[in-house]
C-alpha cells in the first residue's frame, strides 16, 4: 500500500493499541478503538480544549471540558455549539499507521453561512464568533455578513430593536477597523440581535390592501392617522400597500418619518433614531428584505412616549407652544411648489453664533433663530449638523458628578440629533425640519448637566503620545474620562493619526460587553466626524475634535467590563488560525 509523502507517520500500530492515543504532529490526535484507528483535530471545536484528555466510549469521543460529544469517525457534534471536529483519513501499511494530515471536512462561505444562521436561531455566541471569523477570512464582504443578522432580526421578534441598530451601526463603521475590529464589530452585532431575536416567534405580515391605485398622498394621510390613534395593524397594511405600489424608498421614509414626527422626541429620540438605522440598513440589505425592514418599525409606534405631554416641555418655560407656532409660520413660508428658493449655506460666523445660541438658557430665542433661518433657506441639513454638534459638546463638558445614568440623558439626544442630520442629508421633506427644533429643545433641556462644567481639555506641554496601548491601558481602569480626553487632544495636536485614533477607540468599545448606548455612541461619532471632514476652517477642525473627545469621554465611563464577548470571539479567532490553546508547551 502506498502512502504519500505529504501523510504523517503515527508510530507503530501495536504501540498505539498499548496506549490507546497519541497526538502526532500537525495536533492532530489518534485514537485506537474497537479495532479501528481513527483521527481527529486535537483541539475541541468548541473551545479549542485537547481531545486527547477526553473520554471514548462507543464511538462517541466527549471532551472533559464542557462535555461536548463526537462522532469519532466523521468528526460530527451531537452538540450544535461544538462544532464538528475535523477528521482524518488513517491508513495502516506494515503495521505502521499514518495519517493524511489533509481534513476530510470541507470548509467554505456557504458552511460559515449556514452555521452563523443556527449560531443566530440558537443564541450561541461561539458558533455566531466561529462563523463570522470564516467568513471574513473567506473574504465575505462585512454588509454580506450583517444582511444575514438583518434578515434573522427582521423575521424574528416584535420587530426592529436595539440588536438591529447595534448591528447596522456597526456595519456602517467597519471601514473604519483593522480586521480584528471588523470581526469584533459584525461579531458584536449578531449577537445583540441574536439575544434580541432568537426562541421568539416568526412575526408575520399582514397583507397589503387589494388595490394599489391609491395615491401615493392618500397613502401618507392614512399611514399618519393610523399612528396618530395607535393603529399599528392599520398602519402596516398601508404601508405594506405603498411598497407593492412600488413607491421608492425615499419617499416611503419620509412617509414614516411624517409620522414619527408628529409628535414630539418621541420614546426620547429612539423611535426617530430606530428609523434611521432601518432606513441605512436598507442602503445595502436585500431587496427582498424591504417589507420586513420597514414593517418592522411599526410595533413601536403603538405606544411611544410623546415629549410633548412630559412636565419638563411645558414647565416651568413652555417650549411646545413655540415649537407648534415656529411651524405653522414655516408652513406659511413654504418653498415654492416649482422649487425656486434657492438653500443657503451658513457662515462660519454664523454657525459658531447658533452654537452657542443652542447651548444657551434662552429656548425661545433658539426656537425663533432655527425659524427665521429656516424660512431664509438655509440647509435644514446644517441646521441640524449644528444641533449634532450642540449635543456633542453637552457631552464633552457633562461633569462626572452628575449621576452616572445621566450620561445616557446627553448620549440620547446627541443620537437622536446625528439621526436628523442624516435624514435632513437625504430629503427635503419640510415635516422632518420639525425634528430639527425638537433636537435643540433636548439641548436646552440636558443645560443641567453642564452644571457645574466639566473642563474642556487643553493641550498639554507633555510629549505627543504616540503608543495607542497608553490609551487602551487607561481605560482598563475605571473612571479615566479626564486623562483619556487629555491623551485625545494631545495626541491631535501633536499630529496623530485620526484614522488610527478612531480605529483605537472602535477597540476600547469593541473589547468591552458594551450596552446599547454605547455602540450608538461610537457609530454617531464617526459618522458626525466624516461630515466635518468635508468641510475646512478652523470652526470645523474644533468640531471634529468636540466628536472625538464626546465619544472617548463616554467610552472611558462606561470602561472596563469583564469582557466576555471580545474574549469569546478571541478563542474563535485562535482557533480558527490554527492555534494551541491549552496543551502545554
Amino acid at each position: 500500500m502506498n502512502v504519500s509523502l505529504n501523510w504523517i507517520s503515527a508510530g507503530e500500530l501495536e504501540a498505539l493499541k498499548l496506549v490507546g492515543k497519541k497526538v502526532i504532529r500537525g495536533g492532530i490526535a489518534v485514537f485506537y478503538h474497537e479495532d479501528q484507528v481513527y483521527a481527529v483535530d486535537n483541539r475541541c471545536p468548541h473551545l479549542g480544549f485537547p481531545l486527547h484528555m477526553g473520554s471514548l466510549c462507543d464511538g462517541i469521543l466527549t471532551c472533559h471540558w464542557h462535555h461536548a460529544r463526537f462522532d469519532v469517525c466523521s468528526g460530527g457534534t451531537l452538540d450544535p455549539w461544538a462544532d464538528d471536529v475535523p477528521s482524518y483519513e488513517v491508513r495502516v501499511n506494515g503495521g505502521e499507521v499514518w495519517v493524511n494530515p489533509v481534513s476530510r471536512r470541507v470548509e467554505g462561505a456557504e458552511k460559515y453561512k449556514i452555521r452563523l444562521k443556527e449560531g443566530l436561531e440558537q443564541n450561541i455566541g461561539i458558533v455566531i464568533a466561529k462563523a463570522v471569523v470564516g467568513l471574513i477570512e473567506a473574504g465575505v464582504p462585512e454588509q454580506d455578513i450583517a444582511r444575514i443578522g438583518i434578515e434573522f432580526g427582521t423575521t424574528y421578534g416584535a420587530g426592529w430593536n436595539a440588536g438591529l441598530t447595534i448591528l447596522t451601526a456597526m456595519a456602517q463603521i467597519v471601514d473604519k477597523l483593522d480586521k480584528n475590529g471588523k470581526i469584533l464589530a459584525l461579531y458584536q452585532g449578531l449577537v445583540h440581535v441574536a439575544r434580541g431575536s432568537s426562541g421568539r416567534g416568526a412575526r408575520h405580515l399582514l397583507s397589503a390592501l387589494p388595490s394599489t391605485d391609491v395615491p401615493f398622498e392618500r397613502l401618507t394621510e392614512w399611514y399618519r392617522n393610523c399612528i396618530e390613534v395607535r393603529d399599528t395593524q392599520g398602519a402596516e397594511k398601508v404601508l405594506l400597500t405603498a411598497i407593492m405600489k412600488g413607491i421608492d424608498t425615499k419617499r416611503l421614509s419620509e412617509m414614516m418619518l411624517a409620522a414619527a414626527t408628529d409628535h414630539f422626541y418621541l420614546d426620547g429620540g429612539h423611535v426617530f433614531d430606530f428609523h434611521n438605522k432601518a432606513f441605512e440598513a436598507l442602503e445595502w440589505a436585500d431587496v427582498v428584505q424591504k417589507e420586513r425592514i420597514l414593517t418592522s418599525l411599526v410595533p413601536m409606534m403603538a405606544n411611544p412616549t410623546r415629549s410633548e405631554e412630559l412636565h419638563q416641555w411645558q414647565a416651568p418655560v413652555n417650549l411646545v407652544e413655540p415649537i407648534k407656532q415656529a411651524i405653522i409660520e414655516l408652513e406659511h413660508n413654504a418653498k415654492p411648489a416649482d422649487g425656486s428658493r434657492q438653500q443657503t449655506a451658513l457662515s462660519v460666523e454664523m454657525e459658531q453664533q447658533l452654537l452657542q445660541q443652542l447651548l444657551s438658557d434662552t429656548p425661545e430665542q433658539t426656537i425663533t433663530l432655527l425659524r427665521d433661518l429656516l424660512i431664509s433657506g438655509t440647509a435644514p441639513a446644517q441646521l441640524a449638523q449644528i444641533v449634532a454638534l450642540a449635543a456633542a459638546e453637552r457631552i464633552v463638558r457633562f461633569h462626572t458628578q452628575n449621576d452616572f445614568r445621566d450620561w445616557i440623558a446627553v448620549l440620547h439626544t446627541f443620537t437622536y440629533a446625528h439621526a436628523v442630520h442624516e435624514r435632513l442629508l437625504q430629503s427635503d421633506e419640510p415635516h422632518l425640519q420639525r425634528a430639527i427644533f425638537h433636537g435643540a429643545v433636548s439641548v436646552y433641556l440636558d443645560r443641567f448637566l453642564n452644571v457645574p462644567t466639566a473642563a474642556r481639555p487643553k493641550p498639554s506641554s507633555s510629549a505627543t503620545p504616540t503608543d495607542h496601548r497608553e490609551m487602551l491601558d487607561l481605560l482598563d481602569l475605571r473612571q479615566q474620562v479626564g486623562p483619556a480626553a487629555q491623551w485625545v487632544v494631545d495626541y491631535i495636536h501633536g499630529g496623530g493619526d485620526p484614522g488610527a485614533l478612531l480605529n483605537t477607540l472602535g477597540h476600547a468599545l469593541l473589547r468591552e460587553d458594551a450596552e446599547f448606548h454605547t455602540f450608538q455612541m461610537y457609530e454617531a461619532s464617526v459618522a458626525e466626524y466624516n461630515h466635518w471632514q468635508a468641510v475646512k476652517g478652523s470652526f470645523a477642525e474644533k468640531a471634529k475634535e468636540t466628536m472625538l473627545l464626546a465619544c472617548t469621554r463616554y467610552l472611558a465611563a462606561h470602561a472596563p467590563t469583564a469582557r466576555e464577548l471580545p474574549h469569546t470571539a478571541k478563542i474563535a479567532w485562535r482557533l480558527h488560525k490554527g492555534e494551541r490553546l491549552f496543551e502545554e508547551e
